[in-house]
């Protein structure tokens, strides 16, 4: 997994091909704004639902109620889980 570096430096440089760049002053033309407020503006949207999608799990109503019955009634621990506890270190 890469790293993401937050620094002091508030800029952000990136190489954009010819076409690619035409295409967003065209959006910022018709958008009424600059380039740097546009493509901030749409990294950040794009950012925050890659975020958003990473960090929260959806369930069914079916699987919604199979983990709320778990929890109210949870199943008796099998060999492995057993083991898995007793080779846990012990705290001081």
């Amino acid at each position: 997994m890469s790293r993401a570096m937050v620094g002091a430096n508030n800029r952000l440089s990136l190489r954009i091909h010819p076409d690619d760049k035409a295409t967003l002053m065209r959006a910022v033309a018709l958008t009424h704004t600059d380039l740097t407020d546009f493509v901030l503006q749409n990294a950040l949207q794009a950012a925050k639902a890659v975020i958003d999608q990473a960090e929260r799990v959806e369930l069914s109503e079916r699987d919604s109620l199979r983990v709320l019955a778990l929890l109210e009634n949870p199943p008796e621990p099998n060999a492995k889980l057993l083991a898995a506890a007793d080779a846990m270190p012990t705290l001081p």
